[in-house]
């Protein structure tokens, strides 16, 4: 079973408006609502593709209680710690420009962040867990470290897309895979990259520090996915560029999805690609359908 763990969740409320004038009354042409957070959005897609797994983390209040039933709505099974403070209200204001307002999130108590640790201690040999986004404040800096710990003396696989000290801490205890995107694994490194070739080197470094599968996105220029084995690399779809969100998430729902049900690294890594493309070229969150449609556009060669 994969399980996907969001530790600040939150309603994402969306407002379109003609124009927007400070400190006067604005009236919204359209809105939209649904649960936001990077594993949540995992969960989604992965249920597109008809892949069984469950949502962990941290809800509270009337918000928490929206976000739950949305998911089960969707006939996503869910395991969340019920907090006392509500889940969080982000807003996305989007007039000529697209303005954003996200919310701290509940204060998180030593007990609760136990509950959770009792959950992920009921993992086993056939699940997989993957940790995703930012951790609250009111949770320790070590959260992730001691989660994936537990998964190692459970000898359940993990999946960390995360920026930063996050990713570098986790890589001794070996995850499944990670995700960074060029720019996050440029600031891992302090240097950028304006080819995907050129990231085969930094990939690797990953791999040498425990990494077991890397995937790096370089948007309109590609993506690779490196191994101790091999790495490949893969052109993108062309499309409109419609939205940036989710579309990293939507490539590590689609990486999982393909494999589990083939066990076959590079047609995972094709979906992974067409899974972001599809998500990036679209309003929300991809569909199966739209994957599968640009399916035919991702071309992989193997460069090592």
């Amino acid at each position: 079973m994969i399980y996907t763990l969001t530790l600040n969740p939150s309603v994402d409320y969306i407002v379109q408006l003609e124009s927007f004038q400070l400190g006067e009354l604005n009236r919204s042409v359209r809105e939209a609502k649904f649960p936001g957070g990077k594993g949540i959005n995992v969960s989604r897609v992965l249920k597109q593709f008809d892949t069984g797994n469950k949502a962990l983390g941290f809800v509270g209040g009337f918000t928490g209680e929206y976000v739950e039933q949305y998911l089960q709505n969707e006939e996503i099974a869910t395991d969340f710690v019920k907090v006392a403070e509500d889940t969080r209200i982000n807003i996305k204001l989007k007039t000529e420009k697209e303005s954003e307002i996200n919310a701290k999130g509940p204060n998180i108590s030593d007990y609760d962040f136990q509950l959770l640790k009792e959950k992920i201690q009921k993992l086993g040999s056939e699940d997989l867990l993957v940790l995703a986004g930012s951790i609250p404040s009111s949770l320790p800096e070590t959260t992730y470290e001691e989660l994936v710990k537990i998964c190692g003396e459970n000898r359940a696989e993990f999946v960390v897309d995360a920026e930063g000290d996050l990713l570098k801490k986790v890589l001794p205890y070996k995850p499944f895979l990670i995700k960074p995107n060029h720019h996050e694994l440029g600031e891992l490194f302090s240097t950028t990259f304006t080819t995907a070739e050129e990231v085969i080197p930094y990939g690797k470094k990953l791999v040498d520090m425990g990494a077991k599968n890397v995937i790096v996105s370089l948007a309109d220029k590609g993506a690779v996915l490196i191994n101790e084995h091999t790495a490949y690399l893969a052109k993108v779809p062309s499309g409109e560029v419609k939205n940036s969100v989710g579309a990293g998430d939507s490539m590590v729902a689609g990486f999982l999805a393909a494999y589990e049900r083939t066990r076959d690294l590079k047609e995972a890594f094709r979906y992974s690609v067409s899974s972001g493309s599809a998500t990036a070229f679209s309003l929300g969150l991809c569909t199966k359908e739209k994957v599968e449609e640009l399916l035919t556009q991702v071309t992989i060669k193997e460069i090592l």
